[in-house]
């Protein structure tokens, strides 16, 4: 079984890369890309083609709540997972209307988190 790709969309460079420590330490997953930007996420997911979009809600420009309803009106368009660090009641409410799998607060993302979203997605 071929890794489950992933492109990391965050406007913090520290946070892509604690974001791809933890998809690294991830079994059968791997990092094809990072974004810093909403628009970035969409030239990104369009050029690599990611499996799975780990996309900060708050981007500078398009924010990751359009940019995942960019990605999500392609049928063959990844899964988008939406991460902030906002708690889950003081999110915006088009999150879950942008057709994002699954919302996970920053300072509860890890290898469970994530494998376990990769699972809803996949029914597995």
């Amino acid at each position: 079984m071929s890794p489950v790709s992933v492109l990391i969309v965050d406007d913090h460079e520290s946070f892509r890369r604690v974001a791809a420590s933890v998809v690294e330490a991830t079994d059968g997953f791997i990092v094809v890309g990072t974004a810093g930007s909403g628009e970035g996420s969409l030239v990104a997911a369009e050029r690599l083609r990611p499996d799975l979009v780990l996309m900060d809600v708050n981007l500078p420009g398009i924010d990751g709540i359009e940019a995942t309803r960019r990605l999500r009106t392609d049928s063959r368009g990844p899964v988008v997972v939406l991460l902030s660090t906002d708690d889950e009641g003081d999110l915006d409410p088009r999150v879950g209307q942008c057709g994002a799998l699954t919302y996970i607060a920053k300072s509860a993302f890890g290898p469970e988190r994530l494998s376990a979203a990769w699972a809803m997605a996949t029914g597995g």
